[in-house]
């Protein structure tokens, strides 16, 4: 069929509505790009992943907060635990050992050096150290979960930790260490020996510069702190670590699928694809929320599009030759999406509720006068959050490569040119051979890095107290290589749905500049793209003209840099992270 009579017959009401903009009916719940500026307060309110976002990266102020009845609640869970010490009263890890060493009796004048002792033990980190964004999402939560008041620690620890985050004061943690029983045992006790500077080993990220926790406090003013009873205790038995880390990435999961989505709906316009298989009927008759979510999301993005067959009203713009229906990985684009959409809502809910809990034990009713023991430190819900979200990339990335492969290959991609090469007068040009081989060296990597490793737990750790535990800190851990190695694949698919829509820009229109043919919605993604590459749109040549007009590896470096900085890119499909579009 001649692509400029199909170009011809696809403008209907559609393109008259260019400007409408949909809201899905079933959006997941997800952030907004963060911004810095107003102070963040802990303890009266629910912290949401917008929230932590804006303190880890963005740098917002935090404040304690000032509400009466929370403060109140804070001192008298102190005041339970001196009580308790003075008169004998048995709570674990106050006037007992640790674990199994839990049946050893503790005295009223050892419950400081148990505590402060408890921090040099678990001084036992290995490997490389965190990203200082997600140790500063841990001390906020750590400093979140104790004002609850259930935790038995002074104000001015937790006030240490906000000063510690204003202060741009990041302790050094390293990678290997939690098995995510008992909390992040080993992790927090690095945080919190550099909070109270226990010694000159516990070192610091200086807003830039490495120093010892010791001259960081000097600088800042602040004298060392000796641990009181259950100090100690209260800040390293908990799900703070992992659950910051989970926090980053839940985030930046919803930045990869909204981008995905969009780079979706450019190939979908490159390939020549129809809009019939996103109509609201279809997914009426299966309405799974992100389904549904995913064909509404979908309908914009194509909406207004020269490129596509505009057949919503039922009838079908089909001539001999071609198929009458789009391949599987077009034409279920929602219903394969639709299970990830849904899955990434329920992670990102289960780790907010995680951000607001008391996670560490014993925990304290200071309103009744009791102590409880139990496993709130069990990282179990982050653990399997953090499977779930990498096993729902490796999916995202499996349908983006069928996508990619449909593109290069003329026989699938409605006659583009093979590997979408540019110059079609140069012989020796290969287009974006190196570019799917890229693609798919990663592709792999992300599907088996979706494998759970939550099962995967040793039963006899610390005398076989720690019997089950979640590995929620290693599966977080694993997240975030995760999306490290999808925020560069992603560069890769951005790159070839660019080239590919200047190509059949030029078969439809006889100019290398799609951007009057494109979408309005996909429009933003595309200019973006061009310029964090440095190379504008234009009309004699595509964005991949000859081989050696550029550096491939460099683009995706960029490419790859903005999406992991929230650059242009992240901004130009941030419509589908907006939790408000709801």
């Amino acid at each position: 069929m001649n692509e400029q009579a199909k170009g011809n017959g696809r403008k209907s009401s559609i393109a008259r509505n260019r400007n409408r903009r949909q809201t899905p009916e079933a959006a997941i719940r997800r952030p907004a790009l963060a911004k810095s500026g107003k102070a963040i307060s802990i303890g009266g309110r629910h912290l949401t992943i917008d929230d932590l976002i804006s303190i880890s990266r963005r740098h917002a102020p935090v404040e304690i907060s000032k509400d009466k009845s929370v403060v109140a609640r804070v001192s008298a869970s102190c005041r339970y635990i001196e009580n308790a010490v003075s008169s004998g009263e048995p709570i674990y890890g106050v006037t007992s050992g640790f674990g199994g060493m839990a049946h050893v009796t503790i005295d009223a004048e050892d419950a400081s050096a148990l505590q402060n002792n408890l921090i040099w033990f678990l001084n036992s980190g290995a490997g490389n150290k965190l990203p200082v964004e997600d140790v500063r999402a841990s001390m906020l939560l750590r400093a979140n979960s104790h004002m609850h008041g259930a935790s038995g620690i002074r104000l001015e620890i937790i006030r240490r930790m906000a000063i510690f985050l204003n202060a741009r004061v990041t302790p050094h943690v390293r990678e290997f260490g939690s098995i995510g029983a008992s909390g992040d045992l080993v992790p927090l006790a690095q945080i919190t020996g550099a909070l109270t500077g226990a010694g000159a080993n516990f070192k610091v990220d200086f807003d830039g510069k490495e120093m010892s926790s010791l001259l960081a406090l000097r600088k800042l003013g602040l004298p060392r702190l000796s641990l009181r009873a259950k100090e100690g205790l209260a800040m390293v038995n908990g799900t703070s670590v992992m659950t910051g880390i989970a926090a980053n990435c839940a985030y930046d999961a919803h930045v990869l699928l909204a981008l995905a989505m969009g780079v979706q709906a450019l190939m979908l316009q490159a390939l020549s694809a129809t809009n019939q298989s996103f109509h609201p009927f279809v997914h009426s008759l299966k309405p799974h929320p992100g389904q549904k979510w995913a064909a509404a999301q979908m309908l914009r993005l194509l909406d207004g599009s020269q490129f596509i067959r505009n057949e919503l009203d039922g009838k079908h713009d089909w001539r001999d030759g071609d198929l009458i229906q789009d391949r599987y990985s077009l034409r279920c684009l929602p219903q394969y999406v639709g299970p990830i959409v849904d899955g990434l809502r329920q992670v990102s809910g289960q780790i907010e509720v995680e951000m607001n809990s008391a996670t560490d034990n014993p925990l304290i009713d200071s309103r009744n006068g009791v102590s409880y023991h139990g496993g709130n430190f069990l990282g179990q819900y982050v653990g399997v959050a953090m499977d779930q979200l990498r096993y729902h990339l490796g999916l995202l990335a499996k349908h983006l490569d069928v996508q990619m492969a449909c593109l290069v290959t003329p026989a699938f991609s409605n006659g583009l040119p093979a590997s979408l090469v540019g110059n079609p007068a140069k012989k020796i040009n290969m287009g974006t051979k190196g570019l799917q081989l890229c693609a798919n060296s990663m592709m792999p990597l992300l599907s088996f890095y979706g494998n759970s490793l939550v099962p995967h737990f040793p039963t006899h750790a610390e005398q076989f107290n720690q019997n089950v535990n979640s590995m929620g800190f290693g599966s977080a851990n694993l997240a975030r290589q995760t999306i490290r190695i999808f925020e560069q694949y992603m560069a890769v698919s951005v790159m070839v749905a660019v080239q590919a829509i200047d190509l059949r820009a030029y078969q439809q229109a006889g100019t290398y500049d799609p951007r009057n043919l494109l979408s309005p919605a996909t429009l933003g993604l595309y200019e973006a793209a061009r310029q964090v590459v440095g190379k504008p749109a234009s009309n004699v040549k595509s964005y991949l003209w000859n081989d050696a007009d550029q550096a491939l590896d460099q683009h995706i470096a960029k490419l790859a840099a903005d999406i992991s900085a929230g650059g242009l890119l992240p901004l130009s499909v941030s419509s589908m992270m907006d939790l408000s579009n709801q």
